[in-house]
């Protein structure tokens, strides 16, 4: 099942998509993810011209590579498209992209074909990989470029520092794949800050390879976590490209989630809106004993006496509940199963009609999910 898929020119928000006839009979309103591509592009433009020198690469992954987003990133100035997934970067060819396309995530040797037919540039710690992707270049008359990842601490993909060495080498010695550079990933698995002496490292290990190579290399220093360094000019010098997705589309700094750049990144380039297919006054507590939910959680609750409830017509399968902040603050999320979502709306001047969607601001998590979610309704505005 394919996504359902819808592009506002100049049409109510609130109007797209809400109602569809099957058969001549109605069914209910899905959820839909609101995607303006005109802030996704303001902001991409933002952090490109605030890091002269440094090529920006674009991850398209969080919204599974759709390409309204990838060309609101390249019109926004990025140099390069990265995402993690082939499939994904099927549908990036097929769009047509204009920059070079980057896999983000190391490969399988089984995959090398796919790899070298889809991606420019690919991410690589194993020298079998490396020697599958060799191979394929020869076989399919195609060139490619891989980055060298080095582990620094986060403890996710990456060769120690003392192994590099030895990788450029074997590299290097391979007759068709290109060495392109050296990278790093801090945050994502082990929260590891970038700092000027992990990235300062990085930047010496790079020195050392091209001295292997006797020509300069990409130095790649992370994501988005790095970018409190490159913004406040403490970025050590040499390290040429960031690998940037969240803070270009949530405008938010990933080691806190708090605003980046208030006033300059916009924060509201998503919106999910949810219908409500039940609002009523029920007490804040169940009744009978409490055992595990769906998911094998135990919950608890907080007695807060009778309260107007409403439910949404989306849940866990969606997204994620605990990444939505409801747009009017006067509402709480409460909780969710696999396909309702349960707000207090008791503050409410009035209690929402049925079919009544009501905004929430998504996380990353949420907005991941949501995308890849096939029940939940991408809407994108126009680009500027």
């Amino acid at each position: 099942m394919q996504p359902a898929r819808t592009t506002l020119e100049g049409a109510d928000q609130a109007e797209v998509g809400e109602v569809t006839a099957l058969g001549g009979t109605l069914v209910a309103r899905s959820a839909t993810l609101v995607i303006d591509l005109a802030v996704i592009e303001r902001n991409a433009r933002t952090l490109v011209e605030r890091l002269p020198g440094i090529a920006v690469t674009g991850v398209t992954k969080v919204t599974c590579a759709e390409p309204e987003v990838a060309q609101a990133l390249i019109r926004g100035g990025v140099s390069a498209l990265g995402d993690s997934r082939l499939r994904n970067i099927t549908n990036l060819r097929r769009a047509g992209v204009s920059v070079p396309v980057w896999l983000i995530r190391s490969p399988q040797p089984a995959e090398a074909l796919d790899v070298v037919r889809l991606a420019d540039v690919s991410l690589n710690s194993e020298l079998e990989t490396i020697e599958a992707l060799d191979a394929a270049c020869a076989r399919l008359g195609r060139p490619h470029g891989v980055v060298l990842m080095v582990d620094l601490g986060d403890l996710r993909e990456g060769v120690l520092p003392g192994d590099l060495p030895p990788l450029v080498r074997a590299t290097l010695a391979l007759g068709h794949v290109r060495l392109e550079g050296i990278g790093v990933n801090l945050t994502c698995y082990g929260a590891i800050v970038p700092s000027e002496e992990n990235l300062g490292r990085l930047v010496e290990l790079a020195r050392q390879a091209e001295e292997l190579a006797q020509r300069p290399l990409l130095v790649s220093g992370g994501n988005s976590g790095s970018l409190d360094l490159a913004l406040s000019g403490r970025l050590p010098q040499g390290v040429t490209n960031l690998r940037i997705g969240e803070s270009i589309l949530l405008g938010l700094d990933t080691l806190t989630r708090e605003p980046l750049l208030p006033g300059e990144l916009a924060l509201d380039a998503f919106t999910v809106r949810a219908p409500v297919i039940e609002c009523k006054v029920k007490q804040s507590l169940p009744i009978g004993v409490i055992a595990q939910d769906a998911y094998g959680n135990k919950p608890t609750f907080v007695d807060r006496g009778m309260r107007r409830r409403a439910i949404c017509a989306v849940g866990r399968q969606d997204l994620v509940p605990e990444g939505l902040t409801p747009l009017d603050a006067r509402i709480q999320v409460l909780g969710a199963s696999s396909d309702h979502l349960v707000l207090d709306v008791d503050d409410l001047d009035e209690p929402p009609a049925l079919g009544q969607k009501l905004d929430f601001r998504p996380s990353y998590a949420c907005v991941l999910q949501a995308t890849t979610s096939s029940y939940v309704e991408k809407v994108f505005t126009p680009h500027a």
